[in-house]
């Protein structure tokens, strides 16, 4: 990718907030079950197919194909559009919108009861594999924007306490705090207004990242037509 990791960084942020969001909604109202943490959503797998009560067999398998499609998508899209890290982020973000979207609507119609909630599974589901698959693209370390495992072992890892530097100290708990905060934000609104009303809140913060990520990308192109 051509862009600076440090012009991304605060699109990044805003999908590692999101997902925290999102899984917040899927965990809570749609059967235990991760539609952005993939390693959480194995786990729970297992757990169900050893008889653990609430968690859907079903549900974890949909998750984890769809979050499979989207990952694919995530991938066609980085190797047609790798040369700008903001352009494959600001598609990515396009075609999100339009997921979510559907599932809020999804939600509103048919609610999130039994074999309803797979359909808004579905349509979370791959939104977060296209991102997950976008942002992997990139190669910027320590911010996947679905999981933590990696970012939270580099905070102790690198630390000075392990003799290390920890030069990315920053970045790694700005992500941690972020996904923290979406979650917690996720709860609050799926507690106190419901799932439609926190699948719009993800596509408000999804609306902001994507016009941040295009005002980026013309601004990169007007850099190389006047260069």
């Amino acid at each position: 990718m051509r862009d600076d990791s440090r012009t991304l960084m605060p699109l990044l942020f805003g999908l590692t907030f999101l997902s925290g969001l999102i899984d917040a909604v899927s965990f809570l109202q749609l059967g235990r079950v991760f539609v952005a943490n993939m390693t959480g959503n194995v786990v729970l797998l297992g757990f169900a197919i050893a008889g653990a009560k609430g968690i859907s067999i079903a549900g974890s398998l949909i998750a984890l194909a769809a979050f499979m499609f989207g990952a694919l998508i995530g991938g066609r899209l980085s190797r047609s559009f790798g040369e700008s890290g903001a352009r494959v982020l600001a598609l990515a973000a396009g075609i999100k919108i339009l997921f979510l979207i559907a599932a809020a609507t999804a939600a509103w119609i048919f609610g999130t009861a039994d074999a309803a909630a797979y359909t808004v599974i579905t349509l979370l589901g791959i939104p977060m594999g296209l991102q997950t698959a976008a942002v992997r693209s990139l190669g910027i370390p320590d911010i996947t924007t679905t999981v933590l495992t990696s970012t939270i072992t580099g905070i102790a890892a690198d630390s000075s306490l392990a003799g290390g530097e920890n030069t990315r100290i920053r970045r790694r708990i700005t992500s941690v705090a972020l996904m923290f905060a979406g979650a917690l934000l996720g709860a609050f609104v799926v507690f106190r207004f419901g799932v439609v009303a926190a699948i719009a809140a993800a596509t408000l913060v999804l609306a902001i990242v994507s016009a941040v990520a295009w005002r980026l990308t013309q601004r990169a192109t007007m850099l190389r037509q006047s260069g």
